[in-house]
């Protein structure tokens, strides 16, 4: 007579997860057929599956592209992960502005002729703003606007890409319109904030929706109050606003008429002839003042 008790499964000859092996588990993955505990399970279209699966299928599926060459997983859960880094980097700098007593502001604003010496001062400018909140709230309202609408469509890489040469096209808006070194005061006034990126965002909008299709009639709107307020209020570097509308036109332009064919190409290319062609006029207009 057969013992009931010596059927049944030990403990050691139960089925556990192989990254843990400390767990006992019924469940298998539908793909791969292991056992897989709670921790490890992904929901998938039939039953479950372990995250190597996942990860594994992820790894071999094709990427999709949008229509400007970006990676159409570029942002997570639908996050625009650049533009709330961006906004974070903003914040954090603001408060250090102002728990330095501008310590910190001074050794990031950007003034046209320090740039020839401190040739950084072109970029960090971008990430300070004055101490009044409205400063810095509207430029991180702007900047969440248009970039949770960019970055989807032209990927993370080339969104970064269009974000730092906006902001560096801004200072050298700055540069260009700065007048005469004798006569000037623009030489020595420092300038601070994301508006020459955030210009730069408005601008790559307009080729972006073109190549889209869509109407362009409120972005124009849009940039034109934007614009006007840089020559009514005071205080506000509408050469900032000037170059980095310039330089983000180009840029989105150059990623959404690349040919399908070339668009890795071009999305090589423009870093670099945007960084040489920026360097070239910072180094020309330092040139022609003497500063170089």
């Amino acid at each position: 007579m057969n013992d009931p008790a010596a059927e049944e499964p030990t403990e050691a000859e139960a089925p556990v997860c192989p990254r843990h092996p400390d767990r006992v588990s019924y469940v298998r993955c539908q793909r791969c057929g292991r056992p897989t505990c709670p921790e490890c399970q992904r929901p998938a279209a039939v039953g479950i599956q372990c995250v190597d699966c996942v990860r594994e299928s992820k790894r071999a599926a094709p990427r999709i592209r949008t229509v400007f060459g970006g990676t159409a997983t570029a942002t997570a859960n639908g996050r625009p992960v650049v533009t709330l880094t961006i906004i974070g980097i903003c914040v954090v700098s603001w408060v250090l502005q102002l728990v330095t007593g501008g310590v910190w502001t001074q050794a990031l604003w950007f003034l046209p002729w320090q740039g020839a010496m401190e040739p950084w001062r072109f970029l960090t400018a971008s990430f300070l703003h004055s101490t009044s909140p409205l400063h810095i709230l509207f430029n991180m309202y702007a900047l969440w606007i248009t970039g949770q609408f960019l970055e989807p469509l032209l990927g993370r890489a080339r969104f970064v890409i269009l974000c730092l040469l906006s902001a560096v096209g801004g200072s050298v808006g700055v540069l260009l319109l700065a007048g005469d070194p004798s006569t000037s005061g623009a030489w020595f006034t420092p300038v601070v904030g994301a508006s020459g990126m955030v210009f730069g965002l408005f601008g790559a909008m307009l080729p972006v929706m073109r190549r889209l299709g869509r109407s362009m009639g409120q972005v124009l709107v849009l940039l034109a109050i934007n614009g006007a307020i840089g020559f009514w209020v005071p205080n506000i570097a509408w050469q900032a606003h000037l170059g980095g509308l310039v330089t983000g036109a180009l840029v989105a332009t150059a990623y959404a008429y690349a040919p399908k064919e070339r668009r890795d190409l071009v999305g090589w290319l423009v870093p670099v002839v945007g960084i040489a062609v920026l360097i070239g006029l910072a180094v020309w207009r330092y040139s022609s003042v003497g500063l170089l």
